[in-house]
Formats: structure tokens, sequence, C-alpha cells
């Protein structure tokens, strides 16, 4: 199932499943009272969303080697965890803004774990019944602040720097081997897959549930693969995760 998050007429927020014909409208959400109603909107009606509005978004630095290398890092020997605010979350087509005064700017491919239940405490072989799926997610990160600075929080969390969607797949498992995409312009910029993961995600899910408690609908960004590059105003981004959609942002100087 593609779980996705809508906006209907002009003050309407509705969670819906992607059918053929096109959204059909649930009422509740995909944690609690979660039901279908008969109303059903056109494709190219929808107005699509961030798929979830997390409590928080947790990033993980350095999970494929391929990317640790170009960064001339070392791949950690446990998860490197990070967080980003929900305030950075934005759904497809809204536009990423470069704040002023900040010029070197990364678009991050991931795919993204969302949490369906209350984790805290949780073993690998228990983490997979609290996620209720994934999604597709751009880390935007303000290079020079992380690098020169170190502000790794500053850096990742400005407004619209976390972009997620198109929508939350239900029935795919990232031990498959999902292919990562990003294009910028068109152009491929980055390709790798889940199976290049250095922690996988019951790992990760199990290792950030010991450090906080998971909540319904939080996400956890699982990293990026090689190819990580700027984006400037006027660009069109483009994050495609196998099975999942994707997701499609525009780039704009504040």
């Amino acid at each position: 199932m593609k779980i996705v998050r809508i906006r209907i007429g002009t003050d309407e927020i509705a969670y819906g499943a992607a059918e053929p014909e096109g959204i059909r409208v649930h009422r509740g959400t995909p944690f609690v009272a979660w039901e279908p109603t008969e109303t059903v909107v056109p494709f190219e009606e929808a107005h699509l969303l961030a798929p979830v509005f997390p409590t928080k978004v947790i990033g993980v630095g350095r999970n494929y080697a391929d990317h640790a290398a170009e960064r001339s890092a070392e791949v950690p020997e446990e998860p490197l965890i990070f967080l980003k605010p929900s305030t950075s979350v934005i759904g497809p087509l809204a536009p990423i803004v470069l704040p002023a005064g900040v010029d070197v700017i990364h678009h991050e491919a991931e795919m993204a774990v969302v949490i369906g239940t209350v984790a805290h405490h949780v073993a690998p072989e228990d983490a997979g019944q609290h996620i209720l799926g994934y999604t597709a997610a751009n880390d935007v990160s303000a290079r020079e602040l992380q690098d020169r600075d170190g502000q790794w929080t500053r850096g990742k969390s400005f407004d619209t720097f976390c972009p997620l969607g198109p929508a939350v797949e239900t029935e795919v498992d990232p031990l498959e081997g999902l292919d990562v995409i990003c294009r910028v312009n068109g152009e491929v910029r980055q390709a790798g897959s889940t199976s290049d993961m250095v922690f996988g995600v019951a790992e990760i899910v199990s290792f950030v549930s010991n450090v906080m408690t998971l909540l319904p609908g939080d996400v956890i960004l699982t990293g990026t693969p090689a190819g990580i590059g700027p984006l400037v105003h006027g660009d069109q981004v483009e994050v495609v995760v196998d099975r999942i959609g994707s997701l499609v942002n525009t780039v704009a100087r504040a």
C-alpha cells in the first residue's frame, strides 16, 4: 500500500491510499483509527504533502562506504546519528530554499524509515513490527557549516532541508536491494542500493530506540550513497527509491 497525505481544497488535510483511479481518502491516520471513506480524489487534483509530519527526523551519517570514502572519512563502528527538526520537512514539489549567506548546499538521496508504533529499547529482531513503511528523502545539507564549522545541527536543520515523499510504501523490503537514485536537472548524480548500507534497517531502528523513544510518524534517514553534489537556484532535484516513488523538488534562493 502507498500511503499519502494530501491537501483537499484550501484548508483540509487528510491521509489516503493510492488506488488505480486516484487517492482514496481515509479517516484518522495510518497510526490510529484508520478506515477508508467513499471519497476518491483524482491524481491530478491531489496536492501531495509530506506523507507524514514527524515529531523528529533522525539521520544516519556515513552509512554507505563509498560515501564515507568520498568524504575522506572512516566508516563508523556504530550508527552515527544526528537530528533534523520537524520544521525542515517539506513534501513533493515544494521548494528547497537556500538560506542567505550559505553558499555550499548539497543533495543527499536516501531511503527513509517511517515508524508506525512506539519503539523504546527495541531488539533488532523486533524492529520490523514498529515500522509502518518506507519513503524517499533528501537530506539537504549546508556543507560548509557542517565541514568548516563542525555545525552538523545547523547545517542540516534549515527550513525545507528535509523533503519527504511522495508516499509511504508499506509492502517493500530494503533487504531486497532497493535502488536509490538522485538526478539534478535530469543528470544522474547518485546511484546506490540499500543492499550497500553498512548498518541495516533493523540494526538502525534498534540502535536509535535505545537512545530515544521513537513515536508513530517519526522518520529515520538511512544514509546516502556516493555522488553528493551542489544545489543552486533554479535546479530541479529528484530522489527516486525503487518501488517507493519519485520525490521532486525545485531549488530557490531565499
